[in-house]
């Protein structure tokens, strides 16, 4: 791709979001109300191309999720090293978000994502080279968090284009599908992890998560984003704590937005762990080996697949709240009985559940979010809300697999399940109760 081509969609001269030779792109013609009507999604090039590569990207990505809390769990043993690793990783992206909005309000936003792509690749890449002379647990503390810190940026940045593709209306089922296709590649993906950490070590699964990064990042340089016109533009340039401010203004002044972050904070110190905790008892205490591991992922996965196709016609039908508040309630039922499941089919049919659960809840409220901000703030909002959600997990993944460690999974899942169906009680007293509905 050269420099020009990479500048086609800010090209002077032109209408924002035009195609070389005047055509409107798929962003123009759905962010301006559709010169020809929305188009069903699988017809929009550009979106379908960012589709394809954010469904092979978690497909590698399913990889590491297995592989690195194996690598840790075969050299130490530990469920709490485990949830060390998972803290570490998760408090790097809490101190990312703290400035992800910013830069990517700032930046293109396309070659932001090819960059944090690219970037990961290169890191992921390191750990299976390194493995080959034996095991350095010290090298995914350092990996980790520095995939982490980028995958945050990345993170933003993908939640401010996909509105530039496909427009406000169709919000909700672009977030579904592309969350449905890629549990999809998480079904594939962590079956063929545990073949490939039970035949060729986990470090070999990491290496493939590496790969994948890079065949993302391939495809992103032929996706066309909407170009922002001067009113999305960021004002003038402000400090990082002032950026995070004004998007912490925008999620206090709207009240549903506000109830959202306060029981989010919690259900995320809650449920963080939730991945270490599993491995583990599928590890530990039910005796089986890396492929059951990827099995029963690959079987969860299947929950997300269908909670993402879901949700869009029964939020239709029952409105944001419901559907948001059934879904957490649904989360901790789940999650109560993964630790006093004993059989495999069990553990694999609850993890579908929480799963399932977790990816309508989750899809609602991002939309939200993306529906009721204006562009020029969608990525600090998004950062500032992403600051807050995840500002407690880290510890709250250290305390859970600790407490799992200490006292066994089952008490810790139950305790940890039944607060999270008091989060969906809670928020029946929250405005959260009577948003969006129909």
């Amino acid at each position: 791709m050269t420099h020009g081509a990479a500048r086609r969609a800010d090209e002077p001269g032109g209408e924002p979001g035009s195609e070389p030779g005047g055509g409107p792109s798929d962003a123009a013609v759905e962010a301006g109300g559709g010169l020809r009507g929305a188009r069903p999604l699988w017809r929009q090039r550009d979106f379908g191309i960012f589709w394809a590569a954010q469904t092979l990207s978690v497909l590698g990505d399913s990889f590491a999720l297995i592989a690195l809390p194996l690598l840790v769990l075969e050299a130490t043993g530990s469920v709490a090293r485990m949830g060390l690793l998972t803290a570490v990783g998760g408090a790097a992206s809490v101190v990312a978000a703290v400035f992800a909005g910013a830069v990517v309000d700032r930046v293109d936003r396309r070659r932001l994502l090819i960059a944090c792509d690219l970037v990961r690749m290169g890191l992921y890449g390191v750990i299976p080279l390194v493995w080959l002379f034996g095991p350095r647990i010290w090298l995914l503390y350092a990996v980790l968090p520095l995939c982490e810190a980028v995958g945050m940026l990345f993170a933003v940045g993908y939640v401010t284009v996909v509105r530039t593709l496909v427009g406000t209306g169709q919000l909700t089922e672009a977030n579904g599908r592309l969350n449905a296709t890629a549990a999809a590649a998480g079904v594939l993906g962590p079956l063929c992890a545990g073949l490939v950490a039970a035949w060729s070590g986990p470090a070999a699964a990491v290496g493939v998560d590496a790969a994948s990064f890079g065949v993302s990042a391939m495809c992103l340089f032929f996706v066309r984003f909407r170009a922002r016109t001067p009113d999305e533009q960021p004002g003038g340039r402000t400090g990082l704590w002032h950026d995070l401010r004004t998007g912490i203004a925008f999620l206090y002044g709207h009240p549903v937005l506000r109830s959202l972050t306060v029981l989010l904070f919690v259900f995320s110190f809650l449920t963080l762990g939730l991945n270490d905790l599993v491995i583990y008892h599928l590890k530990y205490d039910l005796g089986h080996d890396d492929g059951t591991v990827g099995t029963v992922m690959a079987a969860g996965a299947l929950g997300t697949i269908a909670g993402a196709l879901l949700v869009a016609g029964i939020r239709r039908r029952l409105g944001f709240g419901p559907t948001w508040t059934c879904s957490v309630a649904g989360c901790g039922l789940a999650f109560a009985g993964l630790g006093w499941a004993r059989d495999v089919p069990v553990v694999a049919a609850l993890s579908a559940v929480f799963l399932a659960c977790a990816a309508m809840g989750g899809t609602c409220s991002m939309s939200l979010r993306q529906e009721v901000t204006p562009e020029h703030l969608l990525g600090r909002v998004t950062s500032a809300f992403w600051t807050l959600h995840y500002a407690a997990a880290p510890v709250g993944a250290a305390v859970l697999t600790w407490a799992a460690e200490e006292q066994g999974t089952a008490p810790v899942a139950l305790a940890a399940g039944a607060m999270c169906v008091l989060l969906a009680v809670t928020a029946l007293l929250t405005p959260i109760r009577g948003a969006g509905r129909p």
